[in-house]
């Protein structure tokens, strides 16, 4: 038997237009919905009627839970989210977890009593959000960090090789006491990208002593780590940072010390915000591709809603090295 994925190939339409289409959804352009119609009628494909009964008890909206909406990794990723789901019909509702495994749960039960049509994760800790998703059999993709204890349908970065590749990058530019400040301990996203940080001096090596702070993955947080790290009797004269909004603390930290990046110490922090080129000089960044990040989750959860994707999916995209002159000695 045909499925969506088939006929949105056939008609060069997304699998979203189809479900659209299909469901008489008055958004579709009409030239679209009859080639739609025209390609389903070829492949012989049926919608599955009682699942699609089941669905429509359900509102037309997904639930995107983030961990601090006010880093701009997340303010992409949550584009990519809603530009999909505008497209299929949904509406996107977005719920900032702090990182918080309680506040996590407590949008978890508000997505449940709402009956929305899917949840798309960004998991805090170790919390049992995705098996109760499961258990009320709602559909849930994880972003940027894979669900605890279970597998499922995930979309994530390669941090640990990208941040592998930005160590070698400082030790290349001349620097030989590199430092890592990183999230806290458990989060796969802060242990990948100290593990990459390992792997560069290793391959650089530079692998006889670490300079390493952890604080949470928010500039206030990470302000005292900076201070600790430069502190230290023999500090780092380059750092590796695990996100954009840590950066700013370091920034400040060397601000305060009258220490300028790139000439004093090299900075390579992760996430390239839009703030990072209107500094002196530049900061350098591991660039993620956040908005297809998003894009990319919303696909899967709308395959898991629609009964078109049913295999355990996950998907790794790259991140890649922006070199500018927060990393360049001399």
């Amino acid at each position: 038997m045909a499925t969506i994925s088939e006929v949105a190939e056939r008609a060069g339409v997304s699998t979203a237009t189809v479900s659209r289409a299909l469901n008489g959804k008055d958004s579709v352009d009409p030239a679209l919905a009859g080639r739609v119609l025209a390609a389903a009628d070829e492949l012989g494909y049926r919608p599955n009627g009682p699942a699609r009964n089941l669905r429509k008890q359900e509102t037309a909206v997904l639930a995107l839970i983030i961990s601090d909406v006010e880093n701009p990794f997340f303010t992409a990723i949550s584009r990519g989210v809603e530009d999909v789901a505008h497209d299929a019909g949904y509406s996107v509702v977005l719920c900032n977890s702090d990182d918080d495994p309680d506040k996590e749960r407590e949008y978890v039960e508000v997505a449940l009593q709402e009956r929305v049509a899917g949840v798309l994760l960004s998991p805090a800790g170790r919390g049992d959000s995705a098996e109760k998703l499961r258990a009320h059999d709602t559909p849930v993709v994880a972003i940027d960090r894979p669900l605890p204890r279970s597998g499922g349908d995930t979309v994530l970065v390669d941090t640990r090789l990208a941040a592998r590749e930005a160590t070698l990058h400082l030790a290349e530019q001349g620097y030989r006491r590199l430092g890592c400040l990183t999230g806290p301990e458990g989060v796969p996203t802060a242990d990948d990208r100290l593990a990459g940080y390992r792997d560069g001096l290793r391959a650089a090596g530079l692998d006889s002593g670490e300079l390493v702070r952890r604080s949470d993955f928010k500039a206030t947080g990470a302000a005292e780590a900076a201070h600790s790290l430069l502190a230290e009797r023999q500090p780092p004269d380059a750092i590796l940072v695990a996100n954009n909004a840590m950066a700013v603390s370091v920034l400040a930290a060397l601000d305060e010390l009258g220490m300028r990046p790139g000439r004093d110490v090299g900075v390579v922090a992760f996430d390239d915000a839009p703030w990072t080129v209107l500094i002196d000089p530049p900061l350098s960044v591991v660039a993620q591709p956040a908005y297809d990040m998003g894009a990319t989750a919303a696909q899967l959860l709308l395959g898991r809603i629609g009964g078109d994707h049913t295999e355990t999916t996950v998907t790794t995209l790259s991140a890649h090295l922006v070199p500018r002159g927060s990393s360049r000695s001399g």
